[in-house]
């Protein structure tokens, strides 16, 4: 019987498991589907030797995220790093660029190149302060406190009424937006603009890196080190009850608070039940995978070299397309984010083709195929696009909510991101991972610090239960 289960083998369950075999456990993984990683899956999806992120395909925490840079990530797997993180077009060939260098940022936003530069400089400076506190839980004094004064302070003034005062004119406050609105929800309001300072910063810190060969790439090397240590991952299983589990000591569940009830039937006191069940989730993502025969033909000078674009013209068009979203409606010019991870990684297609990878904002469980108003947009701002298409693949919101259960409706962040969802998720506790159940830890996107491809819910349970029920130290991640 080993002595950890782990339920689920998205990147945080991985991350839970790689620190408990590595603390010399017996650990078990068991994940429904017949490959391991979730969000972090890569596939032919379409047509033979064109790969294919299924979830996520640039990872800006992978260098940030205190597991990841313990893990070593960097020296395990092969990744690119543009120059140009992201750029946002805007109508007439113009385009807001956001470089790894924050000072050739600033040179080319115009009139406003100042006063972006003095909201970002003190955050990058303070880079690893910042990403503490926002990748642990938030109840907690953090261990730089003027750095989460710092960030504090600016996303009160990026997600108030108040986030254009600093402006004159419109790139800056477009780059910022196209960040911004990775996290789904209204404009301007303050877990958004977190998000967007955040994705902001590390895009001038350390830049946003793609995995060589997909982010399947990050999952094997996980898989691959909880096996060096002696753990086992079973595909194919699919675990509906706690009691079709062995009885391991610890039990680490990588799944969503309505799942989490499901599996622990009548154990729950009927106080967390009732925090369970109040947990709420948001809206959804329409994926939209293209192959092309050409790159996409960006109009604005420098966005072919972005490895994300944020789609979505100006402050105000962005912000619209996503209130839009948040009243349950469908944009008809929605904002869309966009890489094309084979201008920066020749395997993921063959010579002459290219894949891109984009989604837009939907309301939850949507059935609705966004792929019309996607390719608008793309032509928008790279005129000839729909000429260089040699296939197209939808999953609507509800096909995404099909694929992965954590993603209920299609919310892809495992519950909404707005004030109250940062607090209780899914409880306001200040460790919020333990369960009442003896043993059982909950390490999904649903528990601190929520989404995004950081490891750190699963980390953080698998610390506590290291402690709680075993008295183990953390082990070391390195190779």
């Amino acid at each position: 019987m080993p002595d950890v289960a782990v339920v689920g083998s998205g990147p945080n369950g991985l991350a839970a498991a790689v620190t408990m075999a590595r603390a010399g456990l017996g650990v078990h993984v068991y994940e429904a589907a017949e490959t391991p990683g979730g969000g972090l899956r890569t596939s032919e999806l379409m047509q033979p030797g064109h790969l294919h992120d299924i979830c996520s395909a640039v990872h800006p925490m992978a260098l940030a995220s205190p597991f990841f840079r313990a893990f070593e990530l960097s020296r395990r797997i092969d990744l690119v790093t543009p120059e140009l993180s992201f750029g946002t077009p805007l109508d007439g060939g113009r385009a807001a660029l956001a470089y790894r260098s924050l000072d050739r940022t600033a040179a080319g936003l115009g009139r406003d190149g100042g006063a972006y530069h003095r909201l970002m400089a003190p955050l990058v400076r303070r880079v690893n302060g910042i990403a503490d506190f926002t990748l642990n839980q938030l109840l907690r004094i953090p261990h730089d406190p003027l750095a989460a004064i710092l960030f504090g302070l600016r996303t009160l003034e990026q997600g108030s009424p108040a986030w254009g005062m600093r402006f004159r004119e419109d790139l800056a406050p477009a780059l910022l937006t196209g960040a911004a609105a990775h996290s789904v929800g209204r404009l301007p309001s303050l877990a958004p603009a977190g998000a967007g300072l955040m994705l902001g910063m590390l895009a001038h810190a350390q830049g946003w890196p793609i995995p060589v060969g997909g982010s399947a790439s990050i999952a094997r090397a996980m898989v691959e080190d909880i096996e060096a240590h002696g753990g086992t991952v079973e595909t194919g299983r699919r675990i509906d009850s706690l009691d079709e589990l062995p009885p391991a000591r610890a039990t680490l569940l990588d799944i969503a608070p309505p799942a989490l009830l499901r599996l622990t039937g009548n154990r729950l006191p009927a106080g967390y039940r009732r925090s369970l069940e109040s947990f709420r989730f948001g809206n959804a993502a329409c994926k939209v995978d293209f192959i092309l025969q050409e790159p996409v033909p960006w109009q604005a000078a420098g966005l072919a070299d972005a490895g994300t674009v944020h789609v979505g013209g100006t402050r105000a068009e962005m912000a619209q397309a996503e209130n839009v979203v948040a009243s349950g409606r469908h944009p008809e010019r929605p904002y869309v984010l966009v890489s094309q991870p084979s201008r920066f990684d020749a395997s993921r297609a063959p010579d002459g083709r290219h894949i891109l990878w984009t989604y837009c904002h939907v309301p939850a469980g949507s059935t609705v195929d966004m792929a019309g108003a996607v390719t608008a947009q793309l032509e928008r701002f790279a005129p000839g696009f729909r000429d260089l298409v040699v296939q197209v693949q939808v999953t609507t919101a509800a096909g995404l909510a099909d694929y992965n259960q954590n993603y209920v409706g299609g919310d892809f962040a495992a519950g909404l991101m707005d004030l109250r969802g940062l607090i209780q998720r899914p409880v306001v506790s200040p460790v919020p991972w333990r369960t009442p159940v003896a043993g059982v830890y909950l390490c999904s996107s649903s528990t601190p610090p929520g989404p995004g491809v950081t490891g750190m819910p699963g980390y953080h349970a698998a610390r506590y239960a290291l402690k709680d029920i075993f008295g183990l130290p953390v082990p070391s991640l390195s190779r």
